[in-house]
């Protein structure tokens, strides 16, 4: 025992010296959002603030012209929720049914469906961006939000790899039981792979809080901005940029995503570990 603890310990030294090491640019982010903007990047080298500031996030909370920074963490979370629920909802019943209904071309259509991810995104930009045009849904959240409700490659595949996982013998006894398909999926299937659903969930929120090229492509008025874009009105070609206050509004937008990493990581490892088992 006493042979291990040398190990122990450069071990928890290389690991705790990773962890600062991959933390410092959030240190350097936290520690900026209280200097003056003048001063940011000439003190770069320095993380203590001097003068130390909360000027930057009155600011930036104050937001521009008439609409503050709490407009847009309102848009930002409709936006996400909107897609959130439709993530879930299409993709849990897509992979339902390519996991255990039998029709035909089952396999092709999932292999179409695999083939998608490889796709980049600017490849289907133009041809979605003239369709939505044609429908007459710019400056709005519908060519944003509509496309969730018809299910996402990756979490539809993360969903099938999970319910395999499940013994098809739970089906049967229900089907015994009186249930029709439908009653499989929502009473069997659904609080099974609570986990996978909860990956699908963290990721989503994850993707969508921070997508910015989506809402720009979309948003042309300022009441409809998310917190992506507003932090990039921070930026200015013309005039100073106020990087005091797009660095404060930085930190304000990370709180979200780091209270939800912290009470939702179990769920996010079992959901990954576990979908690439069948049982």
């Amino acid at each position: 025992m006493k042979a291990q603890y040398p190990k122990k310990i450069i071990y928890h030294l290389m690991v705790g010296g990773l962890a600062v090491l991959l933390l410092y640019p959030v240190i350097w982010l936290l520690m900026s959002s209280f200097k003056v903007s003048e001063q940011i990047f000439i003190t770069a080298d320095s993380l203590i603030p001097n003068p130390f500031v909360f000027s930057n996030y009155v600011q930036g909370w104050e937001g521009f012209g008439d609409y503050g920074f709490g407009v847009f963490i309102k848009n930002t979370m409709i936006f996400v929720l909107l897609v959130l629920l439709g993530h879930l909802l299409s993709c849990s019943l897509i992979a339902f049914g390519f996991a255990r209904l039998q029709f035909v071309g089952r396999r092709f259509w999932f292999a179409i469906m695999i083939m998608t991810l490889m796709l980049p995104y600017e490849v289907v930009m133009i041809p979605q961006y003239i369709i939505f045009a044609q429908l007459d849904w710019l400056n709005s959240l519908k060519p944003l939000v509509v496309p969730a409700y018809f299910g996402h490659p990756f979490f539809i595949f993360l969903l099938v790899q999970f319910i395999r996982t499940i013994p098809r013998e739970l089906d049967e006894a229900a089907i015994i039981d009186g249930c029709n398909i439908f009653s499989v999926y929502t009473r069997i299937i659904l609080p099974l792979i609570v986990p996978a659903l909860a990956t699908t969930a963290i990721f989503t929120f994850y993707w969508t809080w921070d997508n910015l090229l989506g809402p720009v492509l979309y948003l042309n008025s300022p009441s409809k901005y998310t917190v992506s874009m507003a932090l990039n009105m921070f930026l200015s070609n013309e005039t100073v940029s106020n990087w005091g206050a797009m660095f404060a509004m930085s930190i304000v937008s990370l709180i979200p995503v780091f209270v939800i990493f912290f009470i939702f990581q179990r769920y996010v490892v079992e959901g990954i570990s576990t979908s690439g088992l069948k049982g």
